[in-house]
């Protein structure tokens, strides 16, 4: 299929509450009123950016159990990151969850050293990409924003997801980011943030999006809670490299220590 709808989540989060959370981000959805493929929830929405692993569930925790039944409800993949503990190592694990229980994870890459996350996290060291209805979706979260050559589209995705805990002031950056993103990957740039304080009185402006691959805005909407669903066009981006072959002329390089991983399909 051509054309996938998205649901946005822009949400505020209570602060290490995982089950206040989880009960306020399934009452919000609630709305939803028309058939969805793909809802998108922030960064750790179920307990906020924290470095508390405490807090760390595994991936047969209550968060993943209740991903699957919000999946089941809505039929559609549900994904958001949240903390995971896996083999004795903490992870910013995003989860997309489909309506039959499978599901793939991302690890987050670049770990946010100016709030501590690398001394408590372990970084991931795999892209990955998801098919859904025919997209190559490649998923990110946060800080893997602000670096080029790991989100580098060799054209393998048709959309990059990212989903963050990104504060209101360097609000500025990730207005810019993503549309840069968008541009020189020539694909559709979709960016869920949360909105509200957090627990140590930083505040997130949301400023969630999505772009198209000409640097177009389809959606975005700052400072408010938004619950939001729009459908986009993979027509869009086989013309816009058509008309613009740019993807054809960058230069070629390696990642070491890195092992792509398989495509995988709902």
């Amino acid at each position: 299929m051509s054309i996938l709808k998205i649901t946005t989540f822009q949400a505020y989060l209570f602060w290490e509450n995982i089950d206040k959370n989880l009960q306020n981000l399934a009452l919000r959805l609630s709305s939803i009123r028309e058939k969805t493929d793909l809802i998108v929830l922030p960064e750790m929405f179920n307990t906020g950016f924290t470095m508390n692993v405490s807090l760390a569930e595994d991936m047969n925790g209550k968060t993943v159990e209740w991903m699957h039944q919000q999946a089941q409800r809505y039929h559609c993949v549900v994904t958001g990151s949240l903390i995971i503990k896996d083999k004795g190592n903490y992870y910013n694990r995003l989860v997309w969850m489909r309506p039959d229980g499978t599901q793939e994870h991302y690890d987050k890459r670049h770990l946010f050293a100016m709030g501590k996350e690398d001394d408590y996290f372990t970084p991931g060291r795999q892209k990955t990409i998801i098919e859904l209805n025919g997209w190559k979706i490649r998923p990110a979260i946060c800080y893997d924003l602000r670096f080029p050559v790991w989100l580098r589209n060799d054209d393998e995705y048709d959309m990059l997801l990212i989903v963050a805990n990104w504060p209101e002031r360097r609000s500025a950056h990730w207005r810019t980011l993503i549309p840069a993103r968008a541009i020189e990957n020539q694909a559709f740039v979709v960016g869920v943030n949360r909105v509200g304080h957090d627990g140590h009185e930083v505040y997130h402006s949301g400023d969630s999006m999505c772009i198209d691959p000409l640097g177009n805005t389809v959606y975005y909407k700052p400072n408010d809670e938004d619950l939001y669903t729009f459908s986009i066009s993979r027509e869009e981006v086989y013309r816009t490299r058509r008309l613009y072959p740019f993807l054809k002329d960058m230069d070629a390089f390696e990642l070491k220590h890195m092992q792509p991983q398989p495509v995988s399909k709902i």
